[in-house]
């Protein structure tokens, strides 16, 4: 499957990077509006440069599109890219605008087309293995989820010296501007989604504490740079999530069941541990059991093709999925429904800023199928780093 990158900043090297993992992906060119920045990103990887988009889009070569440009141009250039009869991979957000995102699901549609947005982390091994985990019913009912994306205090962290493998900087202003909601809320949107279904509901706050992000460069808007969500899911699960670039970093997760607490560390980390703490009865009492279970993931994570030493992420994986989906005519796990639903809870979390009142939601999505390797019924019995016989000996003493 021939791809083409649209946006040669600073998120093109992960997917670059991130190629080598699909052999059945191409890279046949880029392009950017800034050409120098083209070039350099094109003698890092030795692929073509196109002129102009229109050259890109003329390519009949070209089978999928990857929308890596700012988001402020997502929804231009994908909805160029789809009436020119592309397939589009987007990086996040579908489109800033809601009426916007619709229009290019219906344009996709319309025409036969997959459209589909970034993160693709639910494609990864730590959020199928929880998946799984849910499944096979290992911590009962679900009632509740504590999902954390916290940065730390971004604006005082040496940024201005991050740079990517071909040389470009971080663009902070653009990140400043866009927020950390529209930016890094969908890391776990996306798996909660999948997890419980369409969103109901959610009820938000957000906030700009600090207007002034020290830049050198002027902000021509504050976006929020902390949010709290809470998320009501069709299946009854409540969720509260957290975004910041102030609080102290926790990309953690905890889904609070019945008879346990399944959990893991960081969901941007693909091989992130997946653990269970079971609820145990003792005489009149329930508790916690003092240890926790590692579940072993549902397939080995390879450590090959890092995107970044702190970013342990394949990028390229759901454009795998996309051409997977295409090549074997199947419908495709990350939908143009399902990235509009997500795209509509996580800006109904950043326009808090302005509303401040629960929002309704009005997509939905089909039921999503977990990876192929990731469906067995089988269950692994769970390795546990509590001496467990001894615990069972200790417990039946107090039992007594």
């Amino acid at each position: 499957m021939n791809i083409a990158f649209v946006g040669c900043g600073f998120v093109a090297d992960y997917y670059a990077k991130t190629l080598k993992n699909h052999p059945q992906l191409r890279l046949l060119g880029v392009m950017d509006r800034d050409r120098d920045r083209a070039v350099q990103f094109s003698d890092r990887y030795a692929v073509p440069v196109y002129e102009t988009l229109a050259d890109l889009l003329n390519d009949d070569r070209i089978d999928i599109v990857l929308n890596l440009t700012n988001p402020d141009s997502h929804y231009e250039v994908s909805k160029a890219s789809l009436e020119a009869g592309k397939h589009v991979y987007s990086e996040k957000p579908l489109a800033t605008d809601m009426t916007q995102a619709q229009e290019l699901v219906a344009i996709a549609e319309d025409r036969r087309l997959c459209l589909s947005s970034a993160p693709c982390s639910l494609l990864g091994e730590t959020a199928q293995s929880i998946w799984k985990a849910l499944r096979e019913n290992h911590i009962g009912q679900v009632r509740l989820v504590y999902a954390e994306m916290d940065d730390g205090l971004v604006h005082r962290m040496p940024y201005r010296k991050w740079y990517s493998d071909s040389g470009i900087p971080w663009p902070y202003k653009d990140e400043f501007e866009v927020g950390c909601t529209l930016e890094h809320a969908g890391y776990y949107v996306t798996w909660l989604a999948a997890f419980f279904g369409p969103a109901l509901s959610v009820s938000a706050f957000s906030s700009c504490l600090v207007p002034d992000k020290q830049t050198d460069i002027p902000l021509d808007r504050n976006a929020p740079d902390f949010s709290v969500a809470c998320i009501k899911f069709a299946s009854g699960v409540v969720a509260r999530l957290t975004c910041s670039i102030v609080a102290p970093r926790d990309r953690s997760l905890h889904i609070v069941g019945d008879e346990g607490i399944l959990s893991t560390k960081d969901c941007w980390d693909y091989r992130s541990p997946v653990q269970i703490q079971r609820r145990i009865k003792i005489r009149r009492k329930m508790m916690l059991a003092p240890w926790k279970e590692t579940l072993p993931l549902a397939r080995p994570a390879s450590r090959r093709h890092r995107s970044n030493v702190s970013q342990v992420m394949d990028f390229c994986r759901g454009v795998a999925e996309m051409a997977d989906a295409i090549g074997q005519n199947r419908p495709q796990r990350l939908s143009a429904r399902y990235s509009l639903h997500i795209n509509e809870i996580v800006l109904a979390i950043h326009n808090a800023l302005d509303t401040g009142a629960s929002y309704p939601l009005q997509t939905s999505f089909e039921p999503i199928l977990p990876m192929d390797w990731a469906s067995s019924p089988a269950v692994t019995e769970p390795r546990s780093p509590y001496p467990f016989k001894l615990f069972q000996k200790q417990l039946e003493l107090l039992r007594a």
